[in-house]
């Protein structure tokens, strides 16, 4: 499993081609959660490119299901909040770590600033819901962190039920076959054109960089 503390994500050539960002409130065919709203709007907005994968795995969905998207892009400020508030949430609760464990474990719940794909406009947290916006029992909740979960949010987790592991199934052929890579320890977290996502699939440099 490779986290995105790992220095090899870090050294991926970051590049940026433009892409603009789209605001998916202005996107009838995908369904958008307000859960993560902020009053800037930034939730909503992901890149071109994101956004025409999103459409294209909803195309090829089970009948009756949806993609519910729920956080787009993070920008600076907000991704360092919540990275340091983790942080310091796992440096009370195991204060014998070493920072280099307490850094690794942070991460993979939330990325280090440098690296955040959210931050490029090109990752967005997700989960599948009905047609009537009822969300399905993908084994634990959106953001649900490792250390309450016990790693169940780990997308392979072998704790969640048959009926969880079938759903992330689907989320994952849909996802997957559109063109975006998973974060391997957040089941609700899909990126393409970001560092993470040229790691994983042999790109030489990222399509998107930081906004």
């Amino acid at each position: 499993m490779i986290l995105l503390s790992d220095p090899r994500v870090a050294a991926v050539p970051a590049t940026d081609d433009g892409d603009p960002l789209v605001d998916l409130r202005d996107v009838p065919d995908l369904r958008l959660d307000t859960r993560a709203a902020d009053p800037a709007g930034a939730y909503a907005r992901v890149r071109l490119g994101v956004a025409e994968r999103l459409l294209a795995a909803q195309r090829v969905l089970p009948d009756g299901l949806c993609l519910l998207v729920i956080e787009g892009y993070r920008p600076y400020q907000a991704q360092l909040e919540i990275f340091t508030g983790y942080r310091e949430e796992l440096r009370e609760l195991h204060p014998d770590w070493s920072a280099e464990r307490l850094h690794r474990e942070t991460t993979k719940f939330v990325s280090p600033v440098e690296v955040a794909p959210h931050s490029t406009g090109g990752a967005v947290d997700l989960t599948l819901c009905t047609g009537d916006g009822l969300e399905l029992d993908m084994g634990t909740a959106v953001d649900a962190t490792p250390e309450a979960s016990r790693n169940a949010c780990f997308t392979a987790a072998p704790s969640i039920g048959d009926t969880a592991r079938r759903h992330r199934r689907i989320l994952v052929s849909v996802l997957s076959g559109a063109g975006l890579v998973n974060y391997p320890t957040e089941w609700w977290h899909w990126s393409y054109g970001d560092r993470y996502w040229a790691l994983m699939t042999g790109a030489p440099r990222t399509r998107y960089g930081p906004l």
